[in-house]
C-alpha cells in the first residue's frame, strides 16, 4: 500500500477535539474511586495550559449506570443529556467535555438518535421545558477528558519535569493500556483511532516517553461491566474477566497500566489485591503488583505534580515502585497525612500484596 493511502486511511479513525473553552461534566462515580484524578485535570487544564474550563456546581449524574442496567428509560436518560447541554448552552459554551466514559458513549448515544430520529429530539425538548422551562443548543465538540489530554499532550511533554523512562537503565517504562469499553466500541468514529486502533492513551504513552506493550487480551473488558459487578452473584465473573487480562499480560512484564475510565483503574487496581488474597497469587516484581493510573494522574506525575496531591495514595497496588523507577520525588511520611498535615490513619496491609516498603 501506498504511504499516502496509508495516512487517508489513519484519517478516517481521527476526531477532532476543541482548542479550548470547555465545558465540563465530572463522572458520579470516579471521584469516590480515585478523587485526585478530576481535581488534577482541572489544575492541568487551568494552570499549566492556560484554558477556559468551566463547570456548572449544578450539573447531575448523566444516568448512564441506571441506563444501562435497564432501571432508567431512555427517554428519561436523553431529557437528563439535555439539561446537561442547557446549563451548557445557559453558560455561553458550545465545547461539551465529559470525565466519564459512560457519559461520554451516552451523550454520543443521544445525539446519533436525535440525528437520525429527530422527532426523539423533539421528544427530548419537550421533557426537559415542562420538567425545568430550560432550552438548549447541541454542543459542537464532544470529547472526553482523555481526548483533551490526548490533544494537549506534546505540550504537557514539553512542559514536563519527568519522562516516562527507567532512571537507571534510560530505557522506557513498559506500559499496558486499557480503552475503556464505552470510549471505543458504542461508538468508534467518536474515539480516536475508532474500535480498532483506538490511539488516544498510545499517544500519551509515546510522547511521554514510554512503551506500548501489546498482549493477547489487550482488548478484553476490565471486569466492570456493570451487570458484572453490580449484581452481586456475577462478581466471581467480574473478577475472572480481570485475572485473564492480568494472566494475559504478566509474560510481557509491564511496569505500569494506563486506562480511561472511572471503573477500569478501580478494577484493575482493587482485583489485583482480591486475587492475592484469594489466591496467594501477585503480579509483577516482588510481589508489588502492577501500579494503575488514570490518565490525570500520569500526566499530573510527568508534570512534577506531588504524587500525594495526585491521590496516589487511595490505590490499592502501591505505587512507589514506578515512582522510584522515573525517578519521581515524593515524602513517604505524607502518604497518609491530610492537608492541614493532621493523620488519616494507614490503611491494614494485605498478606500477600506488598503495600508498604517495610513488606519487601
Amino acid at each position: 500500500m501506498k504511504i499516502e493511502g496509508k495516512k487517508q486511511i489513519w484519517n478516517d479513525y481521527q476526531k477532532e477535539i476543541a482548542e479550548d473553552h470547555f465545558f465540563y461534566v465530572r463522572s458520579c462515580i470516579r471521584q469516590n474511586f480515585f478523587p485526585g484524578s478530576e481535581k488534577s485535570f482541572l489544575r492541568i487544564m487551568k494552570e499549566e495550559l492556560k484554558k477556559d474550563v468551566y463547570e456548572n456546581p449544578s450539573h447531575t449524574t448523566c444516568s448512564g449506570i441506571g441506563y444501562h442496567t435497564d432501571i432508567v428509560p431512555f427517554e428519561t436518560s436523553m431529557t437528563m443529556v439535555a439539561r446537561q447541554f442547557a446549563l451548557m448552552t445557559e453558560a455561553g459554551y458550545e465545547n461539551f467535555t465529559t470525565s466519564c466514559i459512560t457519559s461520554f458513549g451516552l451523550y454520543s448515544e443521544v445525539l446519533n438518535t436525535w440525528e437520525h430520529e429527530p422527532e426523539m429530539e423533539e421528544k427530548a425538548r419537550e421533557f426537559l421545558y415542562k420538567a425545568t422551562g430550560r432550552e438548549f443548543k447541541k454542543p459542537k465538540n464532544v470529547s472526553h477528558a482523555s481526548d483533551v489530554i490526548y490533544r494537549f499532550r506534546k505540550e504537557i511533554a514539553e512542559k514536563g519535569k519527568y519522562r516516562l523512562v527507567n532512571k537507571l537503565t534510560g530505557e522506557p517504562i513498559r506500559v499496558v493500556e486499557h480503552i475503556g469499553c464505552h470510549y471505543s466500541k458504542m461508538f468508534p468514529s467518536k474515539g480516536v483511532g475508532g474500535a480498532e486502533y483506538p490511539y488516544v492513551l498510545i499517544g500519551m504513552i509515546e510522547d511521554w516517553g514510554g512503551e506500548v506493550i501489546d498482549y493477547p487480551e489487550r482488548r478484553h473488558c476490565c471486569g466492570f461491566g456493570f451487570r458484572q459487578y453490580l449484581v452481586q452473584a456475577n462478581r466471581g465473573f467480574s473478577v475472572s474477566c480481570s485475572k485473564k487480562k492480568f494472566d494475559s499480560m504478566e509474560p510481557y512484564q509491564p511496569e505500569m497500566i494506563l486506562t480511561n475510565c472511572p471503573g477500569c483503574p478501580m478494577f484493575l487496581d482493587r482485583w489485583q489485591y482480591a486475587i492475592s488474597e484469594m489466591e496467594g497469587k501477585t503480579y509483577g516484581p516482588d510481589g508489588t503488583g502492577i501500579p494503575v493510573l488514570t490518565y490525570e494522574e500520569l500526566a499530573g506525575l510527568v508534570l512534577g505534580h506531588d504524587p500525594w496531591d495526585l491521590g496516589l495514595q487511595v490505590h490499592q497496588v502501591p505505587v512507589e515502585p514506578l515512582l522510584d523507577k522515573i525517578g519521581i520525588s515524593y515524602d513517604p511520611e505524607k502518604k497518609f497525612k491530610a492537608a492541614d498535615g493532621s493523620d488519616i490513619g494507614r490503611p491494614e496491609a494485605p498478606v500477600y500484596l506488598k503495600f508498604y516498603p517495610e513488606q519487601a
